[in-house]
């Protein structure tokens, strides 16, 4: 079975990572963040999901099992 997504969402002053509901790792920073994410999500190879200080989505990338794969059109 594939694993969830990876979230970087704020938390408080600070940032977090959750994955199927659970929180993986806290940081200060959201750089910190964002690189300890963007870690796990390749050794899951999984979806990693940025969001805004508002919660709002702000860019994702995906580490492989990717559903919607882009075709080249070449």
């Amino acid at each position: 079975m594939a694993k969830k997504p990876i979230h970087t969402v704020p938390e408080g002053s600070g940032w977090k990572n959750v994955q199927d509901g659970k929180d993986i790792s806290h940081h200060r920073t959201k750089e910190n963040a964002m690189d300890k994410g963007r870690q796990q999500a390749k050794r899951d190879h999984t979806e990693h999901v940025e969001h805004n200080r508002n919660g709002r989505i702000s860019g994702s990338n995906s580490y492989g099992n990717d559903p919607c794969p882009p075709k080249d059109k070449k």
